[in-house]
């Protein structure tokens, strides 16, 4: 009797692994059914953004290349002489980074201002440096400057600070050209943990802004964009392997359905100027890192916004690591990422 229950029971377990494993295989068809869908869709979306810029070759041609490798290191060295982590425990270290970002701005003719917010009775700023030319609408070029734990931080997110700074300095250049008003704003406490929170700079200034949402037409984060390596050294969400390159010497451009014209613009443009490659990804938020940074305070609110990224954590093993030191960064490509951002702005 104990044998035929024991048999039974073997045989109970058996059929529910079984289903478990229908269930997941089930579920990874469905992702990478999605992610087949997904890409299709942005191939034909490439399409329509290559037959508008067409017309727009000549015009682009004049500023090829016009980011600099050796400010791109300046800047970073600015950034991350700090006495301490820059993270929410150290607010002083913070304050200077700041101060340094608004000394920064000022030698580009731009004046910026503070936003101001306290938690749990501290005070943290994030920084906001207005390019007006008088124009209607408003695009945002941002990136945090707090780092994880006790870390450098030097591509999250250095990397990023010195790509909006840099994007900044072209653009001041070349204010003439500009068709939109650009806020470059330098968020505080994107980090644990306060990533997902209330207190994210950039939700703050999310919130800051709904008041004219209809005159933001898009915002660019800059998330990590200085590590890069020709190995096969990429990873991927669950499924997205199959349809993008294994290794990782490119600059992704993420962006969620309401937002992909951006990402496609940005990535077309990299293509006119023979950069970098670029490769687009349109996808939902519960794909595992399409919405790791500031960009998800905007979705929250449907403005159009996506993450230039060299993907983080799925290429780089140095995230949230002692290994994430200056050294590790190619300021030359972030040189060609930064190319094809001020020239997207300027079209």
């Amino acid at each position: 009797m104990n044998n035929i229950k024991s048999i039974k029971t073997t045989m109970t377990t058996i059929e529910t692994l079984k289903n478990r494993e229908s269930v997941k295989y089930g579920f990874h068809i469905i992702l990478i059914s999605m992610s087949l869908l997904v890409w299709v869709s942005d191939l034909r979306a490439e399409s329509s953004v290559i037959k508008k810029s067409q017309n727009k070759m000549a015009e682009q041609n004049s500023l090829l290349k016009v980011a600099d490798s050796k400010r791109l290191n300046q800047y970073l060295e600015n950034i991350l002489n700090t006495d301490l982590p820059r993270n929410y425990q150290n607010p002083a270290q913070l304050n200077r980074v700041a101060n340094g970002l608004i000394s920064q701005m000022q030698q580009f003719g731009i004046t910026c201002k503070e936003q101001k917010y306290s938690v749990n009775n501290q005070e943290y700023k994030n920084v906001i440096c207005p390019l007006n030319i008088q124009a209607k609408n408003k695009i945002i070029v941002g990136a945090h400057y707090d780092v994880y734990g006790e870390y450098v931080g030097a591509d999250d997110n250095a990397s990023g600070v010195a790509g909006v700074l840099e994007t900044a300095r072209i653009l001041s250049q070349n204010k003439n050209k500009l068709k939109s008003n650009i806020d470059f704003v330098f968020y505080t406490l994107e980090e644990p943990p306060f990533f997902r929170t209330e207190n994210m700079g950039s939700a703050v200034h999310a919130r800051s802004i709904l008041n004219e949402k209809d005159q933001i037409s898009a915002v660019y984060i800059l998330e990590m964009i200085g590590y890069f390596d020709e190995k096969n050294s990429q990873d991927y969400p669950m499924g997205l392997g199959l349809f993008y390159p294994k290794h990782g010497n490119y600059i992704a451009a993420v962006a969620n359905f309401s937002s992909r014209n951006l990402s496609g613009s940005y990535c077309q443009m990299m293509k006119q100027l023979k950069q970098l490659d670029c490769q687009k990804l349109t996808a939902p938020s519960f794909i595992q890192g399409v919405d790791f940074s500031d960009h998800l305070n905007y979705w929250q609110y449907d403005i159009p916004a996506i993450m230039i990224t060299d993907t983080a954590f799925f290429r780089n093993k140095n995230y949230h690591t002692s290994a994430d030191q200056a050294q590790t960064l190619d300021t030359e490509k972030m040189a060609q990422v930064v190319n094809g951002l001020a020239n997207t702005l300027l079209k």
